[in-house]
């Protein structure tokens, strides 16, 4: 049996620039795997984790920035 798992035990996660600062709307990112971007609920540390490719986490903060719609 093959495991695509990624060890995040170790990540160091910091606050998304992007995030709400009243508490609501956390989003936190990490840096530390190369061409991956992991994405997780600020809230919900424990909770389950978003990866995606850098390739389409750059646009996509490029058209939030801007305020576009990303569909």
């Amino acid at each position: 049996m093959v495991s695509n798992a990624i060890d995040l035990s170790a990540a160091v996660w910091r606050k998304s620039s992007y995030s709400n600062g009243t508490g609501g709307e956390c989003v936190e990112v990490t840096d530390d795997l190369p061409g991956l971007v992991p994405v997780r609920d600020s809230k919900l540390t424990a909770g389950p984790t978003l990866v995606f490719p850098a390739t389409a986490w750059a646009p996509f903060i490029a058209a939030v920035a801007k305020d576009e719609p990303t569909t």
